[in-house]
């Protein structure tokens, strides 16, 4: 573990060391802020037991610029009309599901607007999908995809993320048809109402390039996370994790088609 005195200090990212008070003797310990944050530099077999591996940390800042282009990206990517809302994003991010659950549905009870409700049952059924329950995903989208065709054009951008959201539960539920279906649907409004390079676009061409590598058509999702990762590479920062994401979804369809080279030449960017 680095700790780089001249980019951090104690006042930006509390640490100390507490040697003195361990219960082990002679150990070096160290106690972080809970907010601390890392970069992975290397990862490698330890010498002493090929079972385990060291992994080399840097400690980082509040002014590394990396770090901070990601916290916007994350911020920005925390939507919601009030905190409220924006705290049940938060909640589905960290996995607290149960606690999501409950505060839309109090969000819910207390909703006058149809257009709230629309956006409650649509998180709700994130909620779902987190859980594993793939019929209610589907019954929340279903009454949030109703309320959206009364109130908004056919091809508005929501809509879209309702689709792809139906289409992802037929796809958990192995029902590839329904969801190309959707993912179709979804993929048909993106590419008229967003712009070529805009993130939403990415998941449409991920979400059909997966159903079809499920499907076994890897010439076909080859084709679609290609077009995923050349957006991806434009519009988001190089350590975000839908980037490394679309790397591995394109070294596993390299790897499936026996072309090992080339997936080796993707797996080296996952693994950077």
């Amino acid at each position: 573990m680095t700790i780089d005195s001249s980019k951090v200090s104690a006042a930006t990212t509390p640490f100390a060391l507490i040697d003195e008070y361990s219960a082990i003797e002679n150990e070096k310990e160290i106690l972080f802020s809970m907010h601390t944050v890392f970069r992975v530099d290397d990862i490698k077999q330890a010498v002493s037991n090929s079972r385990l591996w060291e992994v080399q940390l840097t400690l980082t800042g509040d002014s590394d610029p990396q770090l901070a282009t990601l916290t916007e990206r994350i911020k920005g990517e925390l939507f919601g009309s009030t905190g409220w809302y924006r705290l049940g994003e938060l909640m589905i991010r960290v996995g607290h599901f149960n606690q999501a659950e409950e505060l839309y549905n109090e969000l819910l009870k207390n909703s006058s607007s149809d257009s709230d409700k629309a956006d409650i049952y649509h998180q709700l059924g994130r909620v779902k999908w987190q859980q594993g329950q793939y019929e209610k995903e589907i019954t929340f989208y279903e009454k949030s995809l109703e309320i959206k065709r009364k109130t908004l054009p056919e091809d508005h951008s929501s809509l879209a993320s309702t689709y792809n959201n139906i289409g992802g539960a037929y796809a958990n539920m192995s029902n590839y048809s329904k969801a190309l279906e959707f993912y179709e649907k979804a993929l048909k409004i993106d590419e008229k109402s967003l712009p070529p390079n805009h993130p939403s676009l990415a998941t449409s061409y991920n979400n059909i390039g997966a159903v079809y590598t499920n499907m076994g058509n890897y010439s076909k999702a080859l084709e679609f996370y290609e077009k995923a990762h050349k957006i991806l590479e434009k519009s988001m920062p190089p350590n975000h994790p839908n980037l490394a994401t679309s790397y591995n979804n394109i070294c596993s369809v390299y790897d499936n088609l026996g072309n090992y080279s080339k997936a080796l030449e993707y797996w080296v960017w996952v693994s950077v």
